[in-house]
């Protein structure tokens, strides 16, 4: 059964079960209304989240020892910020034995000072329990609380809260660059050539007088022509490219132990209780 502070079990504490106010620092008082000291810390069981001790710093009262006082022998003022330690006297403090912030509160410690608490008469019967099996019920008087004494007792339960964090996972760039590679291309042209025939009569014949016509200087022309490549490197758009967004959507499930306080409830006698107000 192992033991926790408040402030390591419930980090908010202040506002989640003292409504803003730190119990820490409450002045105690015996039943007397003699000043015992303060309230140190206190106790809560690890595995229900139950307050079990208050730790009291005796002061001045017994040399500043701190002890532990079990919550069902405190009466909590919440209006004036005090603790009543009930059927607490000096000769109990001085046989508890002491607390201290670095010592671990086992099974041994916790009977030392249940022993200290308990009525005379069931301390000296022999116990039917032990570290296996002892459970907070064999002292009900020492741990159970009650409206009068500890009003505005919450139950508490754990729940999963889940929240989503945006985080930036990259960054995605485009741009471009000039590749150079050898274009060939093949382009037929066309050239025009000048053919001369010469060919002999096969028979000669005579022409008449004044035909023939003898002019020096006298030529025949024809124009020649051919055809060359032009080759010019002209700039085509050739894709175009978009950079766009979009939203994928996933489901991320978890599965965790959560814990929840359920109200314990006594009752002697035969009275009329109504569990749902």
């Amino acid at each position: 059964m192992a033991l926790a502070k408040i402030a390591d079990f419930y980090p908010n504490y202040k506002q989640d079960i003292f409504g803003g106010d730190d119990i820490k620092g409450y002045d105690v008082y015996s039943e007397n209304n003699e000043k015992i000291g303060s309230v140190y810390d206190a106790l809560l069981d690890n595995n229900s989240g139950r307050f079990r001790y208050f730790v009291v710093d005796t002061g001045f009262w017994i040399f500043g020892k701190k002890v532990l006082l079990p919550i069902g022998r405190a009466r909590i003022d919440y209006d004036r910020h005090r603790v009543y330690a009930t059927s607490m006297t000096r000769e109990q403090v001085e046989h508890l034995p002491e607390y201290n912030d670095n010592m671990t509160v086992d099974y041994d410690y916790e009977e030392r000072v249940r022993n200290i608490y308990r009525p005379a008469q069931t301390a000296a019967t022999t116990p039917t329990y032990n570290r296996n099996n002892y459970t907070y019920d064999h002292d009900r008087e020492l741990y159970d609380t009650n409206e009068q004494s500890h009003r505005n007792l919450k139950l508490y339960e754990e729940r999963l809260v889940a929240n989503k964090e945006r985080h930036k996972t990259g960054e995605v760039s485009i741009g471009k660059h000039v590749e150079s590679e050898t274009a060939r291309v093949s382009v037929p042209v066309e050239k025009e050539r000048v053919i001369i025939e010469r060919n002999n009569p096969s028979g000669a014949r005579e022409v008449a007088p004044g035909e023939a016509d003898f002019r020096e200087g006298e030529a025949a022309r024809m124009e020649v022509y051919e055809e060359t490549a032009d080759i010019q490197k002209k700039a085509f758009v050739r894709e175009e490219v978009g950079i766009k967004k979009e939203v994928v959507r996933d489901t991320v499930n978890a599965t965790e132990k959560v814990r929840r306080e359920e109200l314990d409830l006594d009752v002697d006698g035969r009275p009329v209780i109504d569990k749902n107000r």
